[in-house]
């Protein structure tokens, strides 16, 4: 299998590309407050995806892709989508290459440094900072960025259609409706090149080779109707509060953080392990130290490769909200009525999300201590993905393709995180292969302070999903 790909050529024009428009034009994204539905439930309203969705589509047009047919599909009630096709150069008009991101973004968040601000970008140390840069507000630039880059060249490619959703960050809930929509458009891609994933260091190109799955959701502890003085109270009546570690402790080893409950887990694939096992001896503890530790914390075990089985394989409680607990300043010496937490669950890739979230409700209400009112109200579920095993022309390809722009070979690693277009893709085209990558790598921090994203990464990134379309092509052709 070759190209006629240059992918010297290619890596001056991406760069110039990236430097020239595609910073600019996420500048102007990241000072956009576009949160997801989930966190603006006045987002069809207010406009902040709309100015999202114009100021990606109005770059897209700039850029005169020959073939390039771009709508905007947006149905009552329902975030927009931008759905491109872009005409094969190829015989085969029908063989066709799935690119996707997302545009909605996370909450602000509190702690940025000074200088910085979720929706302020700053370039600094060559990163631009500021909400959703890098998750996932670049992937259209890059995507279309890709294909310019072979067209530049004359290099042939199979068709490509690029999706790109708004609704990411609250579960993709109205990604099914428009897939199933536009199915006949998509076709049966033979590639999908997902760019909403992560990066274990910046220094090669990463690929994504399964994603947990998550069950959050409300567990509530009532034992009072109403709240009473701690000091009569106390002693006689437990506290919702330890009415809630009871449970907890049922479900989570509190010492090592195991999930106890046998259907919260799964066996792991043995070349999995040996993938893992060599992520860990390239990232060696930049596993952990990537993390903005406390002074004198430590992760929870010294096992690197054990760290990285953790937090992409095996399930993970947090706590991640509260209710019925005032603040330091209100509260007084009262036996609270009840607490509500928010449970987050991290599950194995092949877990199924719905069915354990049912356990998971029956785990958590069977037989409450001292009688109390326990209920655990299901938010949200998703499934986790594994990845089919890459054939070898795509496996050739992505390590050809790092080589060349890193100088080292590709690497292979679970993500802890999710993104619920995988499994659902997986499900609806399971012949196809999958390239799913991203920028988002060590101290990154998406969803939090301080996000960034690596401009030389996003270049890199973007060379690399050139190379591979323009292999894909070739290997089609072959």
């Amino acid at each position: 299998m070759a190209s006629s790909f240059s992918f010297d050529d290619g890596r001056k024009f991406v760069a110039q590309q990236w430097d020239d428009s595609i910073v600019p034009a996420l500048q102007d994204y990241i000072r956009i407050p576009n949160q997801s539905p989930l966190y603006d439930p006045q987002w069809a309203t207010n406009g902040l995806i709309d100015q999202a969705v114009d100021l990606m589509v109005q770059w897209v047009r700039n850029q005169q892709v020959p073939g390039l047919i771009l709508e905007v599909i947006k149905h009552e009630g329902r975030t927009p989508l931008i759905f491109i096709e872009i005409e094969a150069t190829t015989d085969n008009k029908e063989d066709t290459v799935l690119l996707y991101g997302h545009l909605d973004k996370q909450p602000p968040m509190h702690g940025w440094e000074e200088g910085l601000g979720p929706h302020t970008p700053v370039i600094r140390d060559g990163k631009l900072y500021g909400r959703g840069g890098a998750d996932d507000g670049y992937a259209i630039f890059a995507a279309i960025t890709a294909i310019q880059a072979l067209k530049k060249q004359g290099v042939p490619h199979s068709r490509c259609v690029v999706v790109i959703e708004a609704c990411e960050e609250s579960g993709s809930r109205d990604l099914p409706y428009y897939i199933q929509l536009l199915l006949p458009r998509i076709k049966s891609p033979s590639l999908i090149i997902c760019l909403d994933s992560g990066c274990g260091n910046y220094e090669q190109l990463w690929l994504t080779t399964s994603l947990r799955g998550a069950v959050m959701g409300n567990l509530k502890a009532e034992i009072l109707t109403e709240g009473v003085h701690s000091g009569s109270a106390s002693g006689v009546v437990a506290s919702s509060f330890r009415v809630l570690r009871q449970v907890l402790d049922r479900l989570e080893d509190v010492k090592t953080g195991q999930i106890l409950p046998p259907f919260l887990s799964a066996e792991i694939p043995a070349f999995r392990i040996e993938q893992t096992k060599r992520a860990a001896e390239v990232l060696g503890d930049l596993i952990y130290k990537e993390f903005p530790w406390k002074a004198g914390a430590k992760p929870v075990a010294d096992d690197l490769t054990e760290l990285f089985l953790n937090k992409t394989w095996r399930p993970a409680l947090s706590i991640t909200g509260a209710e019925g607990l005032p603040s330091l300043e209100s509260s007084g010496n009262v036996l609270r009525p009840y607490t509500t937490l928010k449970v987050s669950l991290r599950l194995p890739p092949t877990i199924n999300a719905d069915k354990a979230g049912q356990q998971l409700k029956e785990f958590f209400e069977e037989n409450p201590p001292y009688g109390a009112s326990v209920s655990f109200e299901v938010e949200k579920a998703g499934t986790g993905w594994e990845s089919p095993k890459l054939v070898d022309w795509l496996a050739e390809s992505v390590d050809k393709a790092s080589k060349a722009y890193f100088g080292k070979e590709v690497c292979y690693m679970g993500e802890g995180g999710s993104i619920p277009f995988m499994g659902m893709l997986g499900e609806l085209f399971p012949k196809a292969q999958f390239m799913i990558t991203g920028v988002l790598g060590p101290k990154s921090n998406a969803h939090g302070p301080n996000e960034f994203l690596h401009i030389e990464m996003g270049k890199g990134v973007t060379s690399c999903v050139a190379s591979l379309i323009a292999d894909q092509a070739s290997h089609q052709v072959a």
